[in-house]
């Protein structure tokens, strides 16, 4: 089987509307977007996910579309999306975009015509009842934002089922006119380039029982197998990404048998990584990853710090969450919705340099491929006087010029929030002052970046976890026919000692990247050290 082009892809994920203001409006755009492409293919990266770009009220950061076809003319124009297109092209980056198929906005032409009622052609383009459901479980996304699940059209005199925002109706992905319609976005993006979509919710997406009826949810995977075979029909080399936060053991119904999504995100590892930083033990993490479905072959899993959207925990238990807020999160404006948080990382490790280094370090280490957020690379924070997820979403630091940068407008003037003051303001922060200084976390993270692009051996499967002894280290070993890649990693912020199995050819160990530079049998790592060695057959 041929290897697909992401099996070694580091992403990179950013909202055009906060990158960069190609046009001086106080809006990033894609002008904007195109002249930071250099910038881009210099950090490592080669694929870029784009949060939603399309025409929207803007009720919920984009993802309440109102028209699939056209940019959103804040953002710029499609011979402006065409061109940067063209440019990332260039430079061998890859660019996927949010395919948001449970749900459009209010506003979409589609829901305006349902509201007509039963005898409309889009009325079972949606969710409908005459009766407003007696649900008894959690059934929104955003709970203590949106708890009820079901709205009351006053056109329609009906109820129509959201997930999301009541400004979000569902669609009734069952309906086959509303597939056609749907296989009809994939096919006119694909087309203009795209290298694949981010499937957005589609835990939810697969949720096809409109009765919800004694608390219980059926799900259909055949949906995921239809936007397989739509998107090998008009591009075999497509990339599915599925956002799934599901249990472990539910996960393998997303990958099928290898004929349905190619790509999950790794909410599992993500939950249980930040979990072994809180308690600095190893153990949650290796246990989580011991009992996920291994991927079929061409498929893998996304390993993830943060995204867009909040920190989510709710495939912990209780008191695994209760112990990684009072860590991360000990104030109640940091949480949200019960589960999250709303922080940024570095924030939450009190911008301590060599936790961030040690996270990172990590999460590029575990198997298959990896994801990183816009203003990661230069330890951007958080602003937690917006309300909700906006804390997380404020614009890209370029320098410390006006509006960081961004805009040659002032701060005031910016559709979305500056950091402008404080350790995480733009003048401390920024890309500019990184450049130029050698021992920054920017330049810490192309050298992090070169070097796993370097060893796709991380993307397969063939791994193995080696004993220290040491129940703070992570120690992971990756095999290829010509040499061994151990990675090992040390949580806790005390020094600590292991020796390495006496199988481990110390005296043919090679320092490939990371904090220890001196080793023997027995290794020292100084709190939150890392280490990536090698060693020839």
């Amino acid at each position: 089987m041929k290897t697909p082009w992401f099996n070694n892809a580091i992403i990179y994920s950013l909202d055009v509307e906060t990158f960069f203001d190609g046009n001086n409006d106080g809006i990033g755009d894609f002008p904007g977007l195109t002249e930071k492409l250099d910038y881009l293919q210099q950090l490592g990266v080669n694929c870029l996910w784009l949060l939603p770009f399309f025409v929207s009220p803007h009720r919920d950061n984009g993802y309440d579309i109102e028209d699939y076809f056209q940019i959103d003319p804040e953002l710029g124009t499609m011979e402006d999306f065409e061109n940067f297109m063209r440019e990332a092209k260039k430079r061998n980056i890859k660019v996927i975009a949010d395919l948001v198929l449970n749900h459009t906005s209010f506003c979409h032409p589609w829901f305006q015509e349902a509201r007509k009622g039963p005898a409309s052609p889009f009325y079972r383009y949606y969710v409908w009842s005459e009766k407003k459901p007696a649900l008894t479980g959690n059934f929104t996304m955003f709970p203590g934002e949106e708890d009820n699940a079901f709205s009351f059209d006053t056109s329609a005199q009906a109820y129509y089922l959201h997930r999301f925002y009541r400004e979000q109706p569902d669609l009734n992905i069952a309906n086959p006119k509303v597939k056609k319609e749907l296989r009809h976005v994939m096919q006119f993006w694909l087309e203009k380039g795209l290298a694949g979509f981010r499937v957005d919710a589609a835990h939810i997406l697969v949720q096809l029982d409109s009765s919800f009826s004694k608390n219980y949810i059926k799900h259909n995977f055949g949906i995921l197998n239809t936007l397989r075979k739509w998107s090998d029909e008009i591009n075999p080399e497509t990339m599915l990404i599925a956002e799934v936060n599901a249990k472990a053991k539910n996960l393998k119904f997303y990958f099928g048998k290898g004929n349905r999504m190619h790509v999950l995100f790794n909410f599992i590892a993500n939950q249980n990584m930040f979990l072994a930083m809180a308690r600095e033990k190893s153990l949650p993490l290796k246990q989580c990853l011991q009992e996920l479905p291994a991927p079929p072959e061409g498929c893998n899993y996304l390993n993830f710090i943060r995204h867009h959207d909040e920190l989510t925990l709710d495939k912990i238990r209780p008191e695994e969450l209760a112990q990684v807020l009072a860590t991360f999160a000990p104030e109640e404006n940091m949480q949200i919705y019960g589960h999250g948080i709303r922080r940024r990382l570095p924030p939450m490790f009190g911008n301590n340099r060599h936790r961030i280094e040690l996270i990172n370090s990590l999460m590029f280490s575990l198997p298959d491929i990896s994801l990183i957020r816009y203003g990661d690379e230069i330890g951007m924070g958080d602003d937690l006087n917006l309300p909700g997820r906006d804390s997380v979403r404020t614009v890209m630091q370029w320098s410390a010029e006006r509006s960081g940068g961004f805009s040659s407008l002032p701060a005031t003037k910016l559709e979305r929030s500056a950091i402008s003051d404080g350790e995480y303001g733009f003048e401390q922060v920024n890309v500019a002052s990184q450049l130029k200084n050698k021992t920054s976390l920017l330049c810490w993270f192309r050298e992090l970046i070169a070097l796993r692009k370097a060893h796709p051996e991380i993307s397969c499967h063939n791994y193995q976890w080696f004993e220290t002894g040491n129940n703070a280290v992570a120690a992971m070993q990756y095999q290829t026919k010509t040499h061994c890649l151990y990675l090992v990693h040390n949580l806790s912020h005390e020094k600590t000692s292991f020796e390495f199995p006496d199988t481990i050819p110390v005296a043919g160990l090679k320092r490939l990247f990371g904090t220890c530079r001196a080793f023997h049998q027995k290794i020292t790592l100084n709190s939150y050290g890392y280490v990536w060695l090698q060693s020839e057959k």
